[in-house]
């Protein structure tokens, strides 16, 4: 992936910290900011957080970034995508993504309630294998 062309497209300013926050979900898929902050510690050791929150707000803002809200943890982070779902390990508590057909499930939900579905957070709780 070439970090500095994608956040170009998303009219983001490019800066060192973009580009090392971009590198790091694309290689981990979902980070909390704590996390991010950690990673990115190494290369820039005078980062803080305001500044992670900073660019995350401005690339969620953009549509680039998006938050999953996961029940009873900290929300994480990942570079946005097809709609899909999360599955949620309640055990060593691996994110993974899930390629449901989300527009069925959307046009169910709307014919059953008769809602008008703004934005989807599809959550699923369990175990994986290794820790079932």
């Amino acid at each position: 992936m070439n970090y500095i062309k994608t956040l170009k497209q998303y009219e983001l300013k490019v800066t060192p910290q973009r580009v090392a926050i971009v590198e790091e979900l694309y290689i981990c898929g979902h980070l909390n900011i704590d996390q991010l902050y950690n990673k990115l510690l190494d290369k820039f050791p005078s980062i803080s957080l305001a500044t992670i929150y900073k660019n995350m707000n401005s690339m969620i803002e953009r549509n680039f970034v998006q938050e999953v809200k996961v029940p009873n943890e900290k929300s994480v982070y990942e570079l946005s995508k097809a709609n899909h779902a999360h599955f949620v390990c309640d055990g060593c508590k691996t994110i993974e993504d899930l390629h449901l057909d989300m527009q069925s499930i959307l046009t169910q939900v709307q014919v059953n309630t008769n809602y008008t579905i703004g934005s989807t957070s599809l959550v699923f709780n369990g175990m994986c294998k290794a820790c079932s």
